[in-house]
């Protein structure tokens, strides 16, 4: 891509590189030898002391929208992109360091990453991976021997973060804010020769690009639903045009469910609460199709038409995703009328019952095949009387079907985790991290985090809601 895309520049090295964790199953899956990237050299490499043969490292561009208000030049602040590397499986991933220093993009900010969001990313994307989420990943956690001064003086680290690649609709909107027709265009042909191929046979590819984005966002936000993901910050600067979860700063997972849940301290409006993260997607993609316009068709009129139409589609595929996975979690092996209605139900009794979202679904399918469990079901309720009204409706839905229970019971399982990412036990790992350089904790916690749809005995206390004195309201961003 021409120059006016990035700004070269090498990662600023760091004065005493540690590696916390290296994940060597996503180091093999890309060809990477994980025993040099253990070894001195390759620490230096994943700090950024060390620029490895063949990379070209450079800072992107990108504006954004953020809490709804435009910002016409963002870029990567703190991180460098040191290239692409193409795995045994001839996919292509970009491999990036997060905090490696200051790039033309800081906006006065040092370009660094202090521990605990670097750890925060780490736990929380590599637990995305395995939930079955399409998500950016950790390949190694390093950290600096330096101090960063955010509120107070905190540990730095660096992230090696890798994703098929770290395009986001920002992107897009630096460019269309510049009125740079042919750097969408080619940014636009670049995006559908390297994650739409398909869209590139269409009569109109860019139309075809529209679609297919709008199709793997609608995707990517039913599957956060339905296992409770907040995500936090979705402004378009944090969406990728590939359909990747990208950019874990205020994250959270969901205790008790409510759909105007809202953790991120920065989110004081509640703009990216739970229930909204599809509207907001929406938006996001309306925001996409701006700047698509001028290739869509010769005239504004007929590209405006055009992208509606596209833009429909969100709502339908969202829909349909979502309805698809919540009747699944409620056992039912195809989706009839009414089921819906009875999803909805059961959602607004949990919400008014005070009920954890992941332990109830889960013991849910623990009940399914046997009513004598329901108790499982009914303690998750503040008013289990709540549960016990709704609970004949489903059993006769389940009747109707039909059906082997064991089957139903295994299919409820696949879909509704024993395990995820509770936000005390992150905190707690961040915090003895942090304030006493005890890593035992994160490594535990990304461990227990490896397999969430099974029941493995020691894990108990992973899966546990949190106790009300370490209950977590709010979250905060890395910067």
């Amino acid at each position: 891509m021409p120059e006016r895309f990035y700004a070269r520049l090498a990662p600023t090295p760091v004065s005493n590189p540690q590696l916390i964790r290296l994940n060597v199953e996503l180091a093999e899956k890309l060809g990477i030898d994980a025993n040099y990237l253990a070894s001195p050299d390759g620490v230096a490499v994943l700090a950024g002391n060390l620029v490895p043969g063949g990379a070209e490292p450079l800072a992107a561009a990108y504006a954004g929208h953020q809490f709804g208000g435009f910002v016409p030049q963002l870029g990567d602040g703190r991180a460098i992109l040191l290239g692409e590397v193409v795995g045994p499986d001839s996919r292509r991933s970009d491999i990036q360091l997060k905090g490696s220093g200051p790039t033309p993009f800081s906006r006065r900010g040092d370009g660094r990453a202090a521990l605990g969001p670097v750890l925060r990313e780490y736990i929380v994307s590599e637990a995305m991976f395995v939930l079955g989420v399409p998500t950016t990943r950790a390949l190694a956690a390093v950290a600096t021997g330096e101090a960063v001064l955010r509120e107070t003086e905190l540990p730095g680290a660096v992230l090696a973060r890798v994703a098929s690649s770290h395009i986001r609709i920002g992107t897009f909107q630096y460019f269309a804010a510049r009125g740079d027709t042919e750097a969408v265009r080619l940014l636009a042909d670049y995006v559908i020769s390297r994650h739409y191929p398909r869209a590139g046979e269409s009569a109109n590819r860019y139309r075809a690009l529209l679609e297919s984005v709008t199709a793997r966002q609608a995707e990517l936000v039913s599957r956060w639903l339905h296992i409770g993901f907040i995500h936090g910050v979705m402004n378009t600067d944090n969406m990728s045009i590939a359909g990747e979860t990208i950019d874990y700063g205020p994250c959270a997972f969901m205790d008790a469910y409510h759909p105007g849940a809202v953790f991120s301290s920065i989110d004081e409006t509640g703009r990216y609460a739970y229930g909204n993260q599809p509207s907001i997607a929406q938006w996001n993609l309306v925001r996409f199709s701006e700047t698509l316009l001028p290739l869509l068709a010769d005239d504004n009129e007929t590209a405006v038409a055009i992208a509606r139409e596209a833009l429909r589609e969100f709502a339908v595929r969202f829909n349909a995703a979502y309805v698809a996975r919540l009747g699944r979690k409620l056992g039912f092996l195809d989706i009839r009328d009414g089921d819906p209605e009875i999803g909805r139900d059961f959602l607004e009794r949990m919400a008014a019952g005070f009920a954890d979202f992941t332990l109830t679904f889960r013991a849910l399918s623990d009940a399914v095949a046997d009513p004598e469990k329901n108790a499982l079901v009914r303690a998750q309720f503040q008013d289990p009387t709540t549960f016990d009204e709704w609970a004949p409706r489903w059993r006769r839905r389940l009747g109707e079907e039909g059906g082997n229970m064991a089957e139903r019971q295994a299919a409820m399982r696949a879909i509704s985790p024993a395990v995820i990412p509770r936000n005390h036990r992150v905190e707690q790992a961040i915090a003895a991290a942090v304030e006493r350089s005890d890593f035992a904790p994160f490594h535990a916690l990304v461990d227990a985090l490896s397999d969430p749809y099974a029941d493995r005995p020691g894990r108990e206390h992973f899966a546990a809601p949190p106790k009300p004195e370490e209950i977590v309201h709010r979250t905060f961003c890395g910067t």
